[in-house]
Parts: C-alpha cells; sequence; structure tokens
C-alpha cells in the first residue's frame, strides 16, 4: 500500500464533432472522429505508467456501433467507466428534470452496451451543473458527481468562447450561462456532500489552484506552454505544492487534444494550445505526470471517492439550492 496521498486522474472523452458543435461547425452532424487515434495512444501511455484512470465517455458515441469495439478496449485495459451525458451539450444545466432523467438513461444504456460496464460517475459537458442534475443523479443512484471546476475564470472562458465560436443571435442566447460566474471560485475545492431533499452524493471537483482557484488541469498547463514551456512548469509544480500544503487531494483532468497534434484535427485550430505539436504536447504531459507521481499515488475517480467513504472521513455537507 502506498503511503502517498491518493489522487485521481479523468479523461473527458470528447471526439471532435462535439467540440464542433460547441464552436458551431455545421459539419458536426456527420459525426467526425479522432477516437481511433485517442484511445490507443492514451491507453499505451497509461498502461507504461501502470495507470488506470477514468474515461467519461459520451453516450452518443458509445451509441455508434462503430465506436464500440474501440470503446471496449478502455473497459477491457482495466480503467473505470463513467457518463459524460448523450448529446454532449455544454447547457445541460438549463435542461428540464425528465430531460436530464432521458439524457442519463440512454447515455447509461449506449455506454454499459458498449463497455459493458455501467457507469457510476458523472461530468457534466463543459462543467456543466446544476440543481435540477444533482437531483437526477440521486434518483438514479451515483455514487458520485465530478461536474463542479472552483474557478473565478468561468467569464472569461465564456468571452474566448463566443469570440472564436461561430453562432448566430438565438446561440448565443442559449450559451448565455455557459461556463459559469464568478461566484463559482467560492464553491468547495474539496471533496464534499451535496445534500438535497431526495438524499445526498459526493462531489469530486476538477481541482484548482488552492487560494488562487486558478484551472491547471492538463489541457490549461498546455495552453500555458504555447506561451512558455518553463512557465507550464513553473506553474505546474506550484499547482502540486499547494495541493500537498492544502491537503487537498488532486482530480486531474485530461482531454483528447492534449494527445492530438496540429494535423490530425485540423478542424480544431481554434481550441487553445493546438498550435503545438504533438511532440511538444506530450513533454508537457509526460512532465505532468512525473511531477504528479512524486507527491501522489494516482487511481481512478471511483477508487478516490471509496478511499474517503473507507476511511470514514466526513465530508463537508453543501446544500444543492446553493446551485440556483
Amino acid at each position: 500500500m502506498s503511503s502517498k496521498p491518493i489522487a485521481s486522474v479523468s479523461l473527458d472523452l470528447d471526439d471532435k464533432w462535439t467540440y464542433m458543435k460547441t464552436h458551431g461547425d455545421t459539419r458536426w452532424s456527420t459525426y467526425p472522429s479522432y477516437l481511433e487515434i485517442v484511445i490507443p495512444r492514451v491507453l499505451k501511455f497509461l498502461k507504461e505508467r501502470g495507470l488506470t484512470i477514468t474515461f467519461f465517455i459520451v453516450g452518443q458515441d458509445a451509441a455508434l456501433e462503430h465506436n464500440r469495439d474501440l470503446l471496449r478496449t478502455i473497459s477491457d485495459a482495466g480503467h473505470e467507466i463513467g457518463n459524460h451525458s448523450f448529446k454532449h451539450e455544454p447547457w445541460l444545466h438549463l435542461y428540464l428534470e425528465q430531460e436530464l432523467a432521458e439524457e442519463l438513461r440512454a447515455a447509461e444504456s449506449a455506454i454499459e452496451q458498449a463497455t459493458g460496464k455501467r457507469p457510476k460517475g458523472f461530468r457534466g459537458p463543459g462543467f456543466s451543473v446544476s440543481e435540477t442534475v444533482i437531483k437526477v443523479l440521486i434518483g438514479r443512484g451515483y455514487n458520485y458527481d465530478a461536474s463542479t471546476l472552483p474557478t473565478f475564470l468561468g467569464p472569461l472562458a465564456r468571452a474566448y468562447y463566443f469570440f472564436t465560436a461561430k453562432l448566430d443571435k438565438e446561440e448565443r442566447k442559449r450559451r448565455a450561462k455557459l461556463f459559469g460566474n464568478v461566484r463559482d471560485g467560492l464553491r468547495p475545492i474539496k471533496m464534499h456532500t451535496w445534500r438535497a431533499t431526495e438524499g445526498a452524493i459526493t462531489e469530486l471537483p476538477v481541482t484548482t489552484m488552492p487560494l488562487v482557484r486558478t484551472p491547471f488541469h492538463l489541457s490549461y498547463l498546455i495552453y500555458l506552454a504555447v506561451f512558455s514551456p518553463l512557465l507550464a512548469k513553473l506553474y505546474m509544480k506550484i499547482a502540486f505544492t499547494l495541493c500537498k500544503w492544502a491537503k487537498v487531494a488532486p482530480s486531474f483532468l485530461l482531454h483528447p487534444l492534449d494527445f492530438v497534434g496540429p494535423n490530425e484535427a485540423p478542424e480544431l485550430a481554434f481550441f487553445p494550445g493546438m498550435g503545438l505539436s504533438l511532440e511538444q504536447k506530450m513533454t508537457v504531459v509526460k512532465a505532468a505526470f512525473d511531477e504528479l507521481e512524486k507527491t501522489f499515488c494516482l487511481a481512478s475517480m471511483q477508487k478516490h471517492v471509496a478511499s474517503v467513504t473507507d476511511a470514514s472521513v466526513e465530508l463537508a455537507e453543501v446544500s444543492v439550492s446553493t446551485l440556483r
């Protein structure tokens, strides 16, 4: 048993079409994909390091028959399978309760059919979460949610998104609350419990830097490396050091584009960090994992949650009404 504190690693398996859809590129409807590139590449990287993590899978991808054998390789390799919604719409927090229940049900069914595993953890696309989302998750028996990103930078992310996206006036209105608001930076950074009249569920936030609440997920580090690889490395070291000092067990997030070169997804040139070559990205990826593994024992989200439950650690309770 490792004496190091636990940290969890997860990957949101957003396919190429999901980014094109959010960006307003109408070509998304043919479901262009890079999964055949990403999945083997990520699995090879994780196998070389002896790591098992959590993959949050989009239900629509699992529903496409030609993806099923590929997605099955993830569960066959021993990784946890999570639910990342069916249609991957970052405005999921605007759905009505019945819409949410059907969205989760459809994703669960497709994901289980493809991977052989029924997801017990959920992450909303674009960190979309609401009181209704949490209540539906409780009702459907989920073990944990992982949709919150406690940062003050949501409005800046939204401004960048609107600046680069191809959206008409109606679409912009629909997406007006994407990526949250400044108040999100006041949300708990540590694992906690959402309490609702329907029951309770564990929340494992995507960790942001203690004190300043700025993101340090892998895509953010790669974005910093565009300006200065040295800056990205220093920022990374500070983030992990502050987590250790604040006794925050990190939940570290990956995305497919962290493992994709610009020539492999030219449609996504607008995405931050896509100016770096695959070799440059992998330098950042390896450095991040080297730094993480110095201090933490890396595991899946479910094992992270279970380690706290098994140790009978009392988590802070937060009312879901704060998500209104």
